[in-house]
């Protein structure tokens, strides 16, 4: 059994991680504070990365 049964789930979890770079990048850049460009670039690979390989990982397993 999947810990996700649907593969469109697996894009929440990058969402998720996505949306919270979106944070990490307004706050500062609102608040008229230093944005960290290089945190935010990574924190949005990552969830694309996590998105992309859970969705390949399950809509690549048997569906048992």
């Amino acid at each position: 059994m999947h810990p996700l049964r649907h593969p469109r789930n697996a894009a929440i979890v990058g969402i998720i991680f996505v949306l919270i770079a979106a944070v990490f990048w307004a706050v500062p850049y609102f608040g008229g504070w230093h944005v960290d460009y290089a945190g935010t670039t990574m924190l949005a690979i990552l969830g694309i990365a996590m998105a992309l390989m859970a969705y390949v990982l399950v809509a690549g397993s048997s569906s048992e």
